[in-house]
């Protein structure tokens, strides 16, 4: 298995305005209570990354209401 680090201190876009678009800036930077918020269309392209391999699979379940 091949594994990727990401760390924004190795990165050659750190500190420009390509860094306020990255997934990486955008859910680390969020508050800790915050969800990270996608749409539909972002959640269809997640999941065929998954599918294919490239992305490990949303694992996320949503609780009951009666949990």
């Amino acid at each position: 298995m091949t594994t990727v680090t990401i760390d924004c201190d190795d990165c050659a876009m750190q500190r420009t305005a390509v860094c306020d678009e990255c997934v990486v800036t955008a859910i680390c930077g969020r508050e800790p209570d915050d969800a990270v918020v996608i749409d539909v269309a972002e959640a269809r392209a997640v999941r065929l990354l998954g599918c294919s391999g490239l992305v490990p699979p949303l694992r996320h379940q949503a609780r009951s209401a009666c949990a």
